[in-house]
């Protein structure tokens, strides 16, 4: 009888970064042992020369942003995440351009949004 093989192998989805044919060539793969992965090697040890010639990033030579715990109204911070990734970076330059405006004018909106009366729904 004939070897007959599936026109495809299952589990492939379609994607950008690879095609069906790539997953169809190494999809036979099996599963590796315990006892293979047991003798497995971390990557830097298996691949010395490869793993020193991978850039990593240095040690941070001076501290850039500083970790902070603030506590936002939900809608904020929801609204703040939907504007996708680098929603930091941006609350950062808001309140860097606000903290920008001339104290006085600072201080008098803040005053007025403190001593305005509450507004009724």
């Amino acid at each position: 009888m004939a070897d007959h093989k599936a026109p495809h192998a299952p589990g492939y989805v379609q994607n950008p970064h690879y095609s069906q044919e790539d997953w169809n060539e190494v999809a036979d793969n099996p599963e590796a042992t315990d006892e293979e992965l047991a003798q497995a090697k971390p990557f830097a040890e298996a691949f010395p020369d490869l793993a020193k010639s991978i850039a990593t990033r240095g040690p941070q030579k001076a501290r850039t942003k500083v970790p902070i715990s603030i506590r936002l109204a939900p809608d904020v911070l929801a609204a703040l995440k939907a504007t996708g990734p680098g929603w930091q970076t941006r609350v950062s330059e808001l309140l860097r351009k606000a903290l920008r405006q001339p104290r006085a004018k600072r201080a008098a909106r803040l005053r007025h949004k403190i001593m305005a009366p509450p507004r009724r729904a």
